[in-house]
């Protein structure tokens, strides 16, 4: 399930990341060649189209990335407990000094 999810943040950031391309902010871009159509692919704006798209694929991506987030605290909290794992590892055996210089 968390590489699913991971999959479809994937792909919603690659889709907004050409939505965002595809617009440009002076009322250019692919807005520009279709304003005289009457309509296009069932949408008769396609400024409209790309601003509403670009809003769904961020809110999309947001929740996608907080269910993720959710998604892997719980597993590591379940598997391995709350406790960080511990850095050190001691020995029980004596370390051997080096002789000081001068004795």
């Amino acid at each position: 399930m968390a590489s699913f999810i991971v999959i479809l943040i994937v792909i919603i950031a690659l889709l907004l990341a050409l939505v965002v391309l595809v617009q440009n902010p002076k009322g250019g871009g692919l807005a520009v060649g279709f304003q005289g159509a009457t309509q296009v692919g069932g949408v008769q704006r396609t400024a409209d189209f790309l601003e509403k798209a670009t809003w769904y694929l961020g809110i999309a991506l947001f929740v996608l990335c907080l269910i993720s987030a959710r998604w892997y605290t719980s597993s590591t909290i379940s598997e391995g407990g709350s406790e960080p794992a511990a850095t050190e590892q001691t020995t029980d055996q004596p370390t051997e000094q080096a002789p000081a210089e001068g004795q």
